[in-house]
């Protein structure tokens, strides 16, 4: 039983503010698809590509339904307008499309990935949507540890695609290999181990940013940091690898650059910051050789160069508008006429987001995407960076939320020198989600879209710091944040 004074300056205790049932579901719902988004092939693998389909519209429609019901606070004029043009150049190459039928069906799921971020982002706050994230890779580790035991202990040999037990032409073909006991690659419920390897590296992210957060439940945090660092090692990706190297020179230097009083202060920083990149990437490509045998990758990083020169080939008949937006390829369109086999089977992408879209969009696309990129970099570097501040107090505390945007971009900016996932499922959604979330709501707590998704939850809200100022950020932007671009 509780005890409290009865003192009548002290008032009694109130029991803590429940979160309102629809909030709730709300919340489950953004979980669901961030999971769907994370888990990418897994859907088509276990329930087949026409389910799979009717799925993701039925998804996208859905929170097209709740985004007009709900209303959240969109400043318009603060979109990420380069996301939105790299989208309208991607559909304006149906008018010259070599495969209109492949370009209509992709650009429907660029349609929806996109508008859910955008959702998703517009209906929670910062900490509810790394929460969002966790919830959602939390799914995607279980299932893919129990997927790999369940096929292990009760099949005993690998799968196909649709839990269909027989043998393939090549192992590239199996859904799960069976490797969980005999210490080969894991590829859990997406079936592919390149795929795992990065989604687990986002997991230790998250969850540490967690940990770091105050979250309760530590100890599980723990654990689930522990068994996502294991598919990691056990997807042995060597793009996650270094991916994950990229993710700890951001980090350090994040927290270097935290540490400077003075704006002079952090020159050193960024110049030490170069060199490192520039140095490791110059090496590392001098090196390649070397770092490819010791990862266990052939000199010619895996068949990669090969499809590398293919899809350029290809781009250079139609350098600057490509061929027409196809992400991911359709290579049962009989109008697709890029053919490109590794290990005996048709590849569904050129495994470099660049070389990709230079086919797909030409050279405008590429310089479309490079300027998505580059302002998603920017933004989510200062937001990382630099203090809160909306006025002339210059103290208030750094948040461990605002380290995940930066560190996602480190791992998509690696991932897509040697895959092209980056450009759809979670790759895409997570760029457009905290592009769109940072021009929203540059504070952590502060700005409309978070005001309302608080008073949703049912919390106490206390009036926007930053008055009228705010209205299209949040809080009066420091001088830096004011002079950024799109």
């Amino acid at each position: 039983m509780a005890v409290y004074s009865k003192h009548p300056a002290a008032a009694p205790p109130s029991p803590p503010i429940r979160e309102k049932t629809g909030h709730l579901m709300l919340r489950g719902w953004c979980i669901l698809v961030l999971f769907m988004a994370l888990s990418g092939t897994a859907w088509i693998n276990a329930i087949g590509e026409l389910a799979t389909a009717v799925v993701t519209i039925a998804g996208g429609v859905l929170s097209v339904i709740l985004w007009i019901t709900l209303r959240p606070p969109v400043q318009y004029r603060r979109l990420p307008w380069f996301v939105v043009a790299y989208v309208a150049w991607a559909t304006l190459s149906l008018l010259w499309s070599a495969w209109p039928q492949t370009t209509a069906i992709t650009l429907l799921l660029l349609y929806i990935t996109t508008v859910q971020a955008l959702f998703i982002g517009s209906v929670l706050t910062w900490r509810e949507l790394v929460r969002a994230i966790a919830s959602a890779l939390k799914w995607v580790i279980a299932l893919s540890i129990l997927f790999e035991l369940w096929v292990s202990i009760f099949i005993g040999k690998p799968i196909l695609p649709g839990f269909v037990i027989g043998s393939a032409d090549d192992p590239i073909e199996y859904w799960s290999r069976d490797n969980l006991f005999d210490g080969g690659r894991l590829q859990g419920i997406m079936g592919n181990a390149n795929l795992l390897g990065p989604v687990a590296l986002l997991a230790i992210v998250v969850f540490a940013i967690r940990l770091a957060s105050g979250a309760p439940r530590r100890v599980l945090l723990w654990g689930w940091m522990l068994l996502s660092a294991y598919l990691f090692v056990r997807a042995s990706s060597a793009t996650a690898y270094l991916a994950a190297a990229a993710v700890v020179v951001v980090l350090i230097t994040v927290l270097l650059m935290r540490r400077a009083e003075k704006p002079g202060a952090r020159t050193k920083f960024y110049i030490a910051y170069a060199v490192i990149g520039v140095g490791g990437a110059l090496a590392l490509w001098l090196l390649r050789d070397a770092v490819l045998t010791a990862l266990g990758r052939s000199a010619d990083l895996t068949g990669r160069e090969r499809i590398w020169e293919a899809v350029l080939a290809h781009t250079a008949e139609r350098p600057w508008t490509g061929w027409g937006f196809a992400t991911p390829w359709m290579t049962s369109d009989p109008a697709f006429d890029v053919h490109v086999a590794d290990h005996g089977q048709a590849v569904m992408q050129a495994h470099n987001m660049w070389i990709d879209v230079s086919m797909q969009l030409g050279i405008i696309g590429v310089v479309l995407l490079a300027l998505v990129y580059f302002a998603f970099v920017w933004r989510s570097w200062f937001f990382a960076v630099d203090r809160p501040r909306w006025d002339l107090r210059a103290d208030r505390p750094y948040s461990p939320v605002t380290l995940l945007p930066t560190l996602v971009g480190a791992i998509l900016l690696v991932q897509g020198l040697a895959e092209s996932g980056p450009l759809l499922l979670w790759g895409w959604m997570f760029v457009v989600m905290f592009a769109g979330k940072i021009k929203q709501s540059p504070h952590v707590g502060v700005g409309p879209a978070e005001q309302t998704a608080a008073i949703e939850r049912g919390d106490r809200v206390e009036p926007d710091p930053g008055g009228d100022a705010s209205s299209a950020s949040g809080g009066p932007a420091s001088p830096r944040q004011a002079g950024r671009g799109a």
